[in-house]
Order: C-alpha cells, then structure tokens, then sequence
C-alpha cells in the first residue's frame, strides 16, 4: 500500500474546451465538495492523487489537446504520483468504447451526463438539494450560467448534437435562484451560454422565452451585468432587443455565430439562412438598438469552399463591420453529415484563409477602437498584471474580445467597476485612465 493511500483523497479537475464544460466542471466540483471530498481546479501544486480529465471532442485540435492531457495524467499514474485517473466530458462521450481501449490506464471512462456516476467512485452521493450550486473555477466577481443543454439545429460541421444531444431548457424559476446564489458568492456579471440561446424555453414553454427570461435575471439585486453567447440568426427573438434596451444591466452585447457568408457554403454547412436573410436580422438588430456590439464566428475551409467564397465572406465583414470576429478552420468530424463530403483543401490552405478573414478584421476593429478615444466608459477590473489593470467594458466579454490596460497609483480592487476615459487604442486593446465616478 503506497503512504499517500492513507491520507484523505485531493481531487484535481482539468478543463478542456468551452465555458459549458468550465460549467460542468464546477458543478462536479460543488457536489465533491458537499460531500466533504476536498477538489480544486488546474491544480499547479500537484498536491492531489486523483485527477477528472473534463475533455473536448468538437474539433481535430480540441481530441488532440484533451487526447495529449489524458496521457500526461496517465504517465504520472504510472510513476506513482497518482492514484486514480478518470476522464468525462465530450471526447468520452463520443468515443468512450475506442478510448477503453487505446488507453486502458484509465480508471474509469464517463459522458456528458453521468455526473452522479462520477460520484459513485468517490462513494459520493448526488445531492439533488444543490442543483445550480458551483464551486467556482472563475474569479469570483463573474461566472457563466448554462441555461440550457444539446441542440435541435442540423448543421452540417457541427458534432454537438452527438455528444450534448437535443434541446433541452432550464427553467426560470431555476436560473433566477442560481444566479441569486452566484451574486450571493461576490458575483456580479453572467455569461448567458448554451449551444444555441435563441432556442431557449420552446421544450419547457412551447415558444421562445429568452426575452422572459431576461427580465427575471435582471432583476436579481447586486447582478450588475448579464452577456449573451451563442444567438442563432434563423429566427432571432427581436423581442430580446427590447429588454437589452429597457434594463440597464444587461449588456450591449450579442454573440451570433453566422460560419460564413457565401449562399453556397451556408447551404451546405445546412444554416438555414442565406446572406441576404443574414444581412436583414443584422440590420434590424442595429435599428432596434444602434450601441450594440456584434460579435460573431466564422469557419474557412469547409470542403467545396472557392476563392470565390472566401472573397464573399470578406466582402461581407467589410460591409457589416461586426465589433468582434472569431476564425475556426474546419474539421471534418466523423458522423456529421458533412463527413460525406471530401475535406479537400488542405490544412495550410484553411489557415491561410483564416488569415486572411482576420487581417480584414484587424483593420476594422484598429477603426472601431480608434473612435472609443476620449469616451469614458464603465470597465471591470478583472485582475492586476505587470503592476497595471487589465478590465473590460460591456462591450467584452472574458478571454475573447478587448482588454482596457488601466495604469493608477490607486488601488483598484478586482471585481469592482470604475470608470476609465480611453487615451490610446490598438487594433484589439484599449488604454484608458479612472476617472472620478
């Protein structure tokens, strides 16, 4: 029996992939935790004997990365400096029976779903009193809040629906009690997120309720900022406009991932919305409410994709100038139905694209930042780097978009809002300096 089996069990959790698996991440985290099991996040002390791997299985970079992890863990195992290695999450999900077998070191192989069987190895019991309570992995002034899970959507790239299934919503009455709980524990801005927001409520309410849904969340004292990931165009809730407009402390913000803007590849990529369809909701978005920041997400490298189509896709960022734009190159992925297709251009090629996609919106963005010169704006201090602060305005959401480098003599608490009037931009950071409130 090695010495370290007599001490009490430390478990480590390492998250790959999206802020949805951070969420369920921390969720394990609260139920290890309510059960007296001491847990931590991405531990670098490397005090702890057993180690939950949460992985991602969305793109060929993502398995590589989560594939490449679960092997680090392992080879520790085997040098005596684990005891227990498990793996969850999506990349098990999907190819649990593979996995088994190619890496048999592994302790014990779990999906999406099977949180109360993680627990069992801990002869822990799932407490179903705590549901929406989280042991935090984020600092604690934000945190994401998943308001739903799956998708219905049948896009043509996307593995999603294999590993997370269908729609399914969360309801009100339990969102409103954990953002409560969340505000409770210091936080005061929500990252809306779920494989498609838009979608929200149509299972639970039998129409569409993310504008309902809003309101409540707004209304929960002390949550100063509520944000919106993953807004699908196909029949965007206008309504939602209306209550981002109405209440001061959801943001100005709207994550939309389009994919791409050629007629040719939305149709093959099975969207549901053409360019022009595209270009109407946008405009309508930016009628309704003139301030809101546009993000959104686009893949090159689809199989069929033409010189023709990448120039479109250019063409329509310089017409939309969209405040934030994230580039993936596609990945064929294995029961997709663009699987059928041949992924014919190669790996240098998709990256070039993306490149290319990026310099355009490099320029838009330096334009965009340019104009934030000399407007004060309302900025979170999210942390303290390199003797200066780094925050964000309502217009940037974590890890993703812009940051505002603050340089103050004064102390500036993390977590807390101040003030900052913008003195200098780049073509993704702004300068600024506190300004009396």
């Amino acid at each position: 029996m090695k010495a370290r089996t007599l001490q009490k069990d430390k478990v480590n959790i390492i998250t790959l992939g999206c802020s949805k698996n951070l969420v369920d991440s921390e969720v394990l985290s609260g139920q290890l935790k309510a059960n007296e099991i001491d847990v931590v996040h991405e531990n670098s002390k490397l005090d702890h004997n057993i180690v939950v791997v949460n992985t991602c299985g969305f793109i060929d970079k993502a398995k590589e990365e989560s594939i490449n992890t679960i092997l680090d863990q392992v080879a520790l195992k085997k040098k005596g400096k684990l005891d227990k290695v498990y793996v969850t999450g999506c990349l098990s999900e999907r190819y649990r029976g593979d996995l088994e077998t190619e890496i048999p070191e592994v302790d014990a192989w779990f999906g999406t779903f099977e949180l109360p069987l993680i627990l069992k190895q801990f002869d822990a019991d799932y407490k179903t009193e705590l549901v929406g309570e989280r042991f935090l992995a984020t600092p604690k002034h934000y945190a994401y809040m998943k308001i739903s899970e799956g998708c219905n959507r049948t896009c043509s790239f996307c593995a999603i629906p294999l590993m997370r299934g269908q729609h399914v919503s969360r309801s009100i009455e339990s969102l409103v009690a954990e953002a409560e709980g969340l505000v409770q524990k210091g936080v005061k801005e929500v990252m809306l997120i779920a494989q498609e927001l838009t979608y929200y409520g149509l299972d639970l309410y039998k129409k569409r309720q993310l504008d309902v849904l809003l309101n409540k969340l707004a209304d929960v004292k002390g949550l100063e900022w509520i944000r919106l990931h993953y807004a699908y165009p196909n029949k965007f809730p206008m309504e939602v406009l209306d209550v981002m407009r109405e209440r001061d402390n959801i943001c100005n913000y709207l994550d939309m991932p389009l994919q791409h803007a050629s007629d040719n590849m939305l149709k093959a990529m099975r969207r549901q919305s053409t360019r022009a369809e595209m270009e109407d909701i946008i405009a309508a978005i930016r009628d309704k409410n003139p301030g809101i920041c546009l993000r959104t997400t686009l893949i090159t490298g689809f199989p069929g994709e033409t010189r023709d189509d990448v120039e479109e896709l250019k063409d329509f960022l310089v017409k939309q100038r969209f405040d934030r734009v994230g580039c993936f190159t596609y990945s064929h992925e294995e029961n997709t139905s663009a699987y059928d297709l041949e992924d014919n251009i190669p790996a240098d090629e998709k990256q070039r694209r993306a490149q290319e996609i990026m310099e355009v919106q490099q320029e838009i963005s330096y334009e965009k930042n340019q104009e934030k010169i000399g407007n004060t704006y309302k900025v979170i201090i999210d942390k303290k780097e390199a003797g200066r602060y780094l925050g964000r305005t309502e217009f940037d959401s974590v890890e993703v978009d812009n940051e505002v480098v603050i340089q103050s003599d004064k102390k500036l608490p993390v977590g807390e809002f101040v003030n900052v009037k913008i003195t200098k931009a780049y073509d993704y950071d702004l300068e600024g300096e506190v300004v009396s409130q």
